[in-house]
């Protein structure tokens, strides 16, 4: 599943082509995503109207329109946006096109169709906004993303450190891979409770999450679930992970063997040396 890095990737793909174009035609597949495709509204607050900004919340893409009306996608688990010549044929999975002034059309693409597509009119824009915001956590590079503010968060928790920080409502945009590769970098057991993380370990959390978000946004995001950036490029993060993936292979800090189990359904990989688990730590559920 795309997570901030590839969703910021695709967002920097895209600035230098989408604001201050006009879309002249705005056309949709007859399939239904995660959410049926609103395509009253489409025609009605998309089409037509010169793309303002782009912006990013969560992993959810937000094109503001100069009429403030907003279009909302979500990538889902497989999909892609890209940036076509008009006269190259659709793929079989494209769900939405947008066709700009000069020609190129922005085509978003979901093979397993769980993404989204969304379309805050303009009248209705900054009240549906300030709803949907509410229900995102912090967003990890935003100075609200302190060592103060996540106790605060864990203080009446016990769920491992994992599935906090994978908590979409409590932490914006961390999945299942930035959350394994982020643990290890700060020595942490996975099953940690969330509620006996000291301040100092909050912050080494902190610190080893936005280097390695920084790096994967470096490199293009990863290639797991099939991600392709705007530029129709692969990313390269996967061949920079630690744990992720590596089951059964040797650590590269120590040489013990990364294990996998199962946490709250999602596969969770650590090295048990250099990660090593909190006396007194419940067993997980699975």
């Amino acid at each position: 599943m795309p997570e901030l890095p590839e969703v910021e990737v695709t967002l920097r793909g895209l600035l230098p082509h989408l604001p201050g174009r006009k879309i002249t035609k705005v056309s949709w597949s007859n399939k239904r995503l995660r959410t049926p495709i609103p395509r009253k509204l489409l025609k009605q607050s998309i089409e037509g109207q010169a793309v303002q900004a782009i912006d990013r919340r969560a992993k959810y893409l937000l094109f503001r329109m100069e009429n403030g009306s907003v279009l909302i996608l979500h990538l889902g688990m497989t999909g892609k946006i890209g940036l076509f010549c008009q006269a190259e044929p659709q793929a079989r999975h494209d769900h939405l096109g947008l066709l700009l002034e000069n020609g190129m059309e922005m085509r978003f693409n979901d093979s397993r169709r769980f993404g989204t597509i969304l379309v805050w009119p303009a009248e209705q824009a900054a009240e549906l906004e300030e709803q949907f915001s509410a229900t995102k956590g912090i967003e990890p590079f935003s100075d609200d993303f302190t060592p103060a503010a996540l106790q605060q968060l864990a203080a009446k928790r016990r769920q491992p450190v994992k599935n906090f920080l994978m908590d979409s409502r409590l932490i914006a945009g961390i999945g299942n891979i930035y959350a394994n590769e982020t643990l290890f970098a700060a020595g942490i057991h996975p099953e940690t409770p969330v509620n006996r993380i000291s301040a100092g370990n909050w912050q080494t959390i902190i610190s080893n999450c936005r280097e390695i978000l920084e790096r994967a946004i470096e490199a293009g995001g990863s290639t797991i679930s099939d991600f392709i950036g705007s530029s129709g490029s692969q990313g390269y993060f996967q061949l920079q992970l630690a744990v992720y993936g590596q089951a059964d292979s040797p650590c590269p800090a120590c040489g013990k063997t990364i294990l996998k189990k199962a946490l709250a359904g999602r596969a969770t990989f650590f090295c048990p040396n250099c990660q090593k688990k909190p006396p007194g730590t419940p067993p997980s559920r699975g």
